[in-house]
């Protein structure tokens, strides 16, 4: 059934008034981090000159590279470029289906940061510090023939809810503008209504406004070909005249729209800026006031009595100046009476407060001596405590969903190659292994080294203790919570034929040791008998 152009255009109003309480907070949050983020909202389009003003008028950068630290510990610590964050698991697969996982999971990962994600996941972050949510559309690059291509899409212009039980969202209105020869170059001037169409011919410089919906769609069809039966309906709406242009769909949802701090009774969220929002605004003005008194210790302050021959309205002060007076006391300097000990404090135990509502005062590396193994555990243990509520959300919302699309794409695709046929028709779950996750393992990794040392020095004694330990098993464990890559550990066949050839050999030893043994008995009763016969 074909979408309900109307339908759509009337949907997307109800979400905006829906989301427009929340407009506000959102926009102060940006000019006070990255204001140039900030377009957009309550229909507040800033161009160029709009942007500088407001990064003028924010007279500290405190907000904006706490903010910016936190955004690069998220992208760093969750998706680093450089290793491999995440793996695919079944449960108790065998040797031949963990290799296959491996190599699909070294396959997408590889192919993921060769494409454009690495710079939409820091946008996304840059969004996700000042607004507490973004999106990233995750697709086919179907200009370059394949690979995928990453879109990280304005929350400005995204309006969300959610169909599911455990609030995740599954559905995404987008209005966004192109100008007419774009819109006849991406859906075709025949799918475009009579007005975009004139437009097109008369004025294509002239932007059409349009909204794209992702929802998912009643009646779909598993394993569906066309991309109307799929899953998740995708249409594309002009909306002045609630003309249908495009109606596709998707397998997967493509957007993965994390939420830091979700909203009471809302499908939205608010960042760590809107908690450290009062000190950056008190903060703020505590520079203004202090740039004023500034202003006054430089240039002095001065007060004047009109004698009949000094004219206080129009004289001027400054350097190689002569000013006429009756007296020397005619005009005099005034103490400001600005104490910036104070100001200095002030904005210091602000600047402080909000680099710890940010935890940039933990993110960044400390300056200094080196630190010993167990001030480096202590601090690795700090971050995992501030990070670790707000990563489970993030795993659960952005990197499940993002790695599910990304592997449905890739096996549509055919890079993955023919899995095992016992792999078929078994659900997958990812498994992390990001420096964040590994910091969440990192309590069992140190629990199990105590354990050991505990036990290795009890043993002395009371050997017999060593058996209630699975020292390989425990070992096994301790290089997947620390993110040792699958393909340097053993498979369980591997073990095995490495373990027959040891005992082979030392059973092929300990033969020749007895055959040796035996050839020199023989060889001394034979010696003997030749004594006792020469006795004879």
């Amino acid at each position: 059934m074909a979408a309900d152009a109307a339908k759509i255009v009337k949907r997307l109003d109800a979400l905006k008034s829906k989301r427009s309480q929340y407009e506000t907070d959102w926009r102060d949050c940006f000019d006070l981090t990255f204001p140039e983020r900030g377009s957009g909202f309550s229909g507040d389009v800033i161009d160029s000159t709009q942007a500088r003003s407001k990064v003028a008028a924010r007279l500290d950068s405190t907000g904006t590279d706490s903010a910016r630290i936190l955004a690069s510990a998220l992208m760093s610590g969750m998706t680093p470029a450089n290793s491999r964050w995440f793996a695919l698991d079944v449960g108790g697969e065998s040797d031949d289906e963990r290799k296959w996982l491996d190599e699909a999971a070294d396959t997408i990962w590889q192919n993921i940061h060769a494409a454009n994600f690495d710079a939409a996941g820091f946008e996304c972050m840059m969004d996700v510090v000042p607004a507490g949510w973004c999106v990233l559309f995750a697709d086919i690059n179907r200009m370059a023939g394949g690979g995928y291509a990453f879109e990280q899409w304005p929350i400005a212009e995204c309006y969300v809810a959610s169909t599911r039980q455990d609030g995740r969202i599954d559905t995404i209105y987008r209005r966004y503008a192109i100008s007419a020869a774009q819109a006849v170059e991406t859906f075709g001037l025949d799918n475009l209504s009579d007005k975009a169409k004139d437009k097109a011919r008369l004025k294509p410089d002239d932007m059409v406004q349009f909204v794209r919906v992702i929802e998912p769609r009643s009646g779909a069809q598993d394993g569906a070909r066309m991309s109307k039966n799929m899953p998740f309906a995708s249409c594309d709406v002009e909306v002045d005249g609630k003309h249908l242009v495009r109606e596709q769909g998707f397998e997967e949802f493509p957007c993965a729209v994390p939420r830091w701090t979700i909203v009471p009774s809302s499908h939205y969220a608010v960042g760590p800026t809107f908690h450290a929002l009062p000190d950056l605004l008190e903060l703020n003005e505590l520079v203004r006031l202090e740039k004023a008194a500034a202003d006054l210790a430089v240039s002095g302050m001065w007060i004047a009595e009109d004698d009949g021959v000094l004219n206080p309205r129009t004289v001027k002060v400054g350097p190689r100046k002569i000013i006429i007076a009756n007296s020397v006391d005619s005009m005099k300097e005034l103490k400001s009476g600005a104490d910036f000990n104070v100001s200095f404090t002030l904005k210091a135990q602000l600047q402080a407060q909000i680099r710890k509502v940010f935890m940039a005062d933990q993110l960044q590396p400390q300056d200094g001596p080196a630190m010993t193994a167990t001030e480096v555990h202590v601090r690795v243990g700090m971050i995992r405590q501030l990070l670790g509520p707000v990563y489970g959300r993030l795993q659960s919302e952005y990197l499940q969903p993002f790695v599910e699309r990304c592997f449905g794409l890739a096996f549509r695709a055919g890079i993955l190659g023919q899995p095992p046929q016992t792999l078929r028709n078994r659900d997958f779950h990812v498994r992390y292994i990001s420096p964040l996750a590994r910091a969440q393992r990192l309590e069992d990794v140190t629990a199990m080294d105590r354990v050991e040392q505990g036990l290795m020095l009890k043993a002395q004694a009371m050997p017999e203790l060593l058996d209630v330990y699975n020292f390989e098993e425990a070992e096994s464990l301790r290089a997947q919570y620390l993110g040792v890559p699958g393909k340097v550990m053993r498979t369980d066949k591997e073990l095995l034929a490495i373990r027959k050839q040891r005992a082979d050999a030392q059973a092929q030893a300990q033969q020749a040791q007895q055959q040796a043994q035996m050839a020199q008995a023989v060889g001394g009763n034979d010696s003997g008998a030749q004594i006792m016969g020469a006795m004879v």
